[in-house]
């Protein structure tokens, strides 16, 4: 029997009853998961909920195949349960926030350590703290290797600039990097647990800055849930213009990081040119809404600002001059050869590790998995408007590169497509009512790769929990395992081509 048969299934974006979610036992669940996961299937989300006094863990898998999205629960009366991480590794962070968040103990997890420098949720957590009781940023368990040529390296949590904080502590033999083990949360702002009694009249604000650089994929994740709870029905002019702000938004972060790329090996012309160039298209965004970032402009049932015909043309009349720019200022990268020598063969991360830590976005693809979430799972104007998934399989950071490249294409032609051919309609649909005692699980394509929000809802209709899965939160794993065997002179060039949120990870 597959997997799936015992899971139920709905497709992004759409609610369902909780009660239809089927009710496992612990056992069970598990070996669900891991059928699951052996026929494909990946793991998108993986928390607790409480309900009453035991602790329901949710599994949201999907079926990209399919294009389905499938659910199961159990129930947590004890003080733990079996760790699947063993099995399972893209699971391996997940299990630790339920220890923190809950308490429950993953037993027989390999590295049962906190996620993020956090109180408890609901009393005492997996280490026997009780709400209010943080770990003192800096303090952690790290792992160390012993020789006498070993030497450690830490870096952070404060670094220099105006990044955010986050520490990584590196084991080196020689310059060659054997292990490195990165610690976030230093900066948790508890936006989960914000959300709980919601929507409030803030919900939108924490959706928009949960990682301020994908301010439109989380608002439009955020959004869409409403949208599925109330039965909103969008129109399709709404759709377009959420779907022309969320490409705006990679292409900005996608040309910036190829400058940053370029930067890292000391080639200024890409650099000096690209950091203009995003500064161009974040432009573009505040002509769409008035703010660079994408803010007011993803509301809920539709968008918050219009497209007049004047605005469209000037767009595409700043298209044109993107595109011309960029393949200038990006063809550099690839036609000299000191540059593709530092790119070539730098942080390889296979298509086997990418697949067993669960990586998405460029960073998936880079490594040979053809994973997006607008070919997968599509919603919005995605339905009808296919982009299909930019892989190769080098897995180093000239492929993480690359991949964007072939993006900025993808994104170029979507937008100007799209302005060409705008529907006619009302921006915003009001909501109604949000269904009570109901499951909603929005999925969408950032920049950085899947965001993913999913909300309960009590019996009136407001959140009893709101869980949010950045596509940081998958992809730093990622990066500790590209370093291995690399020179620890090449660890700002791999971070860069990975460029994850410290936000996004620590909410």
């Amino acid at each position: 029997m597959s997997a799936s048969a015992a899971l139920r299934s709905f497709t992004n974006g759409w609610s369902i009853d909780q009660a239809s979610i089927p009710l496992l036992d612990q056992d069970a669940l598990a070996q669900v998961i891991l059928d699951a996961v052996a026929e494909g299937q990946r793991v998108v989300a993986l928390f607790g909920a409480q309900e009453q006094d035991a602790v329901a863990l949710y599994v949201v898998l999907a079926n990209d195949e399919d294009n389905l999205l499938c659910a199961a629960r159990t129930l947590i009366t004890g003080e733990g349960f079996a760790s699947l991480t063993p099995h399972c590794p893209q699971v391996h962070l997940f299990e630790r926030e339920i220890a923190e968040q809950f308490g429950l103990v993953p037993e027989g997890h390999p590295w049962l350590k906190p996620v993020r420098y956090q109180p408890s949720w609901t009393g005492r957590d997996a280490w026997g703290r009780a709400p209010g009781e943080n770990i003192p940023p800096g303090v952690g368990d790290f792992y160390r290797l012993d020789g006498e040529e070993v030497h450690e390296v830490a870096v952070g949590p404060v670094h220099a600039g105006i990044i955010e904080p986050g520490h990584f502590r590196f084991q080196c033999l020689g310059e060659p990097v054997q292990h490195l083990e990165i610690a976030l949360g230093y900066q948790h702002r508890g936006v989960e647990q914000a959300m709980l009694g919601g929507p409030h009249p803030r919900s939108v604000h924490y959706a928009e800055t949960l990682a301020g650089d994908a301010t439109v994929a989380h608002t439009t994740s955020y959004c869409q849930v409403l949208e599925s709870l109330s039965r909103c029905q969008k129109t399709a002019r709404s759709q377009t213009l959420r779907g022309i702000a969320l490409e705006l938004e990679r292409l900005a972060n996608h040309v910036g990081d190829l400058g940053a790329m370029a930067g890292d090996v000391g080639f200024l012309p890409t650099a000096s040119y690209c950091g203009r160039i995003r500064g161009d298209v974040l432009n573009m965004t505040a002509l769409l809404c008035g703010s660079r970032f994408g803010r007011g402009m993803i509301r809920p049932g539709g968008v918050g600002f219009d497209l007049d015909m004047d605005r469209c043309t000037a767009l595409l009349i700043q298209l044109d001059a993107f595109d011309e720019d960029a393949h200038a200022a990006i063809n550099l990268l690839w036609n000299t050869p000191s540059v593709m020598a530092r790119f070539e063969g730098t942080g390889p991360l296979s298509r086997q590790a990418a697949l067993e830590l669960g990586l998405v976005g460029p960073a998936a693809r880079a490594s040979g998995l053809a994973r997006d979430v607008r070919q997968d799972q599509p919603c919005g104007v995605f339905r009808f408007a296919h982009i299909p998934a930019s892989a190769v399989d080098s897995g180093d950071v000239f492929a993480r590169a690359y991949v964007r490249w072939l993006e900025i294409h993808q994104s170029l032609r979507f937008v100007r497509e799209q302005l060409r051919a705008m529907p006619s309609g009302a921006r915003q649909t009001p909501l109604g009512p949000l269904a009570p005692d109901s499951f909603v699980v929005a999925l969408n394509e950032g920049w950085r790769g899947e965001v993913c929000h999913v909300a309960l809802t009590d019996a009136t209709g407001r959140f009893r929990r709101y869980k949010v899965v950045d596509a940081s939160f998958r992809n730093w794993s990622g990066l500790a395992y590209a370093l291995r065997g690399q020179q620890i002179s090449d660890f700002p060039l791999c971070n860069k081509s990975f460029n994850l949120s410290y936000c996004g990870f620590d909410l």
